[in-house]
């Protein structure tokens, strides 16, 4: 019984290190493409900006980090969408078809944001 549970915890460490692994490295290829589409554009600011992240991400990343600020972004994509829904109830309060439609359109772009956002592993 023993030499199972030593057994799991060692596998689902490995298994950890392997997923903070992958994360780190999507992070740093998704960082990569980037930089491959300034360049094609020949936008060197973005360039520079990319390669100094690319840097940080081989130099700082962990799993822990990484879900760390994407809970982050969760949390302030949440906040934008009560917001936004706050802006709804006022509209509709004055009437303004407009102002509705504006702001339903606006709520949506923010809810679906969270959903992509929620969808990213980090």
């Amino acid at each position: 019984m023993n030499y199972r549970t030593v057994l799991a915890l060692a596998l689902l460490t490995l298994t950890s290190a392997a997923q903070a692994n992958t994360l780190c490295n999507e992070k740093e290829q998704d960082i990569q493409r980037e930089i491959g589409y300034a360049e094609k554009h020949n936008n060197q600011h973005r360039i520079d900006g990319l390669k100094k992240a690319l840097s940080e991400v081989r130099t700082n990343c962990s799993d822990t980090s990484l879900r760390a600020e994407h809970q982050k972004k969760i949390a302030k994509q949440k906040a934008e969408i009560e917001e936004r829904k706050a802006d709804l109830i006022e509209a509709r309060q004055k009437g303004d078809p407009d102002k509705i439609t504006k702001r339903e359109k606006k709520l949506a772009e923010a809810e679906d944001s969270l959903k992509a956002l929620e969808k990213r592993d980090y």
